[in-house]
């Protein structure tokens, strides 16, 4: 898991807070990361229309697109996101035991599941709850 995620809402929710321009260096400040992390992120946001790039006589920068409500799973497909995942496997496949054969099996169902579970929570929050949650200090 890359913090790409987390980085895509913040800026997310500045720039639906800020409804204005900002440059990858303004952004940058704001999330605590380099311009070249937000330039990448924001590549991406651009190509599935979340976010509007602007090219300025003095440089460019990014916009919020209002077009639609943006909801966290929609940016976490963008970045393939998985929140559960663990690289390794227990038993063996080619094993007589049961369990030692199956384990593999049923626990990559088991994080797929669980990730199911989160993106159908994801797709109830947007960008827009975001900013009034942080701003009303709800969290």
């Amino acid at each position: 898991m890359t913090s790409d995620f987390i980085l895509a809402i913040h800026a997310l929710v500045y720039m639906h807070h800020k409804k204005e321009v900002l440059s990858s260096e303004e952004l940058a400040t704001n999330i605590c990361t380099n311009p070249a992390r937000i330039r990448k992120v924001m590549t991406k946001l651009v190509q599935h229309n979340l976010v509007v790039s602007k090219r300025g006589q003095f440089g460019g920068g990014y916009s919020y697109s209002e077009k639609l409500d943006i909801t966290l799973d929609m940016v976490a497909k963008i970045f393939d996101q998985e929140f559960v995942e663990i690289p390794w496997r227990s038993g063996d496949k080619n094993e007589s035991c049961l369990i030692c054969s199956g384990m593999a099996d049923y626990t990559d169902k088991l994080y797929q599941n669980i990730n199911d579970v989160i993106y159908k929570y994801l797709k109830t929050i947007t960008i827009d709850e975001v900013e009034n949650k942080l701003i009303n200090r709800e969290v």
